[in-house]
Formats: C-alpha cells, structure tokens, sequence
C-alpha cells in the first residue's frame, strides 16, 4: 500500500505541475464554461486575477511537499489535506458554473487520488 500511495502522490503532483505550470495558458476540454486559459477561467468562475494567483501558488508549493512526502511522510496528510480542499473547490466551481460532469471529472479524480494517498499508509 505504501508504493501505491507514493506513485499516487507523484500522479496528483504531476497533474498540478501539468495543469498549472506546463498547460496554463492553453485551451483544455476541461477549463470551465467556454474557458480557453486558465486566466479565462477564472474569470468564469467570477473570480479575480489575484485569486488565481494565489491558488496556482498554494497548488504548485502542495504538490511539492507531495512530492517531498516521499522522503518525508509526515508532510503528505499536510499537503494532501491541502490539495484535497483546493480540489474541492474546484469541483465546486464547475458546480457553479453548471459545467458537464466530465468538465469536473479531473479535479474530482485529483480529490479522490489525493484522498487515497493520504489514507492508504495507514491501511497497513
């Protein structure tokens, strides 16, 4: 259970680090309402500039103290109850915005997977 949980831990950073580092600024079949960055989508959500900021920021420095949970376990209940949040919140935006299912299918993934790997270590 633990590799499971550590190669989950890599899986949810690397999809941060993809969405929010490498993809930012392109069109997504996922970005909510009609969206074509992530600055766009922002703004559908009715959210401001600096908010976007802020959760890029929370979301990149998360999934590296995910990726350093490895090494350090304590560190993964931290950041993954952070990105679960974060996660959440997400799903909820498309929520708001009255997004298909399959527009919040990926951050509802992220939430289960991040949830797993904060819960499978102590499975064992």
């Amino acid at each position: 259970m633990d590799i499971l949980a550590k190669v989950i831990q890599v899986v949810v950073a690397a999809g941060i680090f993809n969405v929010w580092l490498l993809r930012f600024g392109q069109s997504s079949d996922w970005r909510g309402g009609s969206a074509q960055n992530m600055t766009e989508e922002f703004v559908v959500y009715g959210l401001p500039r600096w908010f976007m900021v802020v959760i890029g920021v929370l979301k990149v420095v998360f999934a590296c103290l995910l990726i350093a949970g490895i090494w350090l376990p304590k560190l993964v209940p931290i950041a993954g109850g952070a990105i679960a949040v974060l996660m959440l919140g997400a799903v909820l935006m498309h929520v708001k915005v009255h997004d298909p299912v399959k527009k919040s299918a990926p951050a509802a993934t992220m939430l289960a997977l991040v949830l797993c790997a904060i819960l499978l270590p102590g499975l064992q």
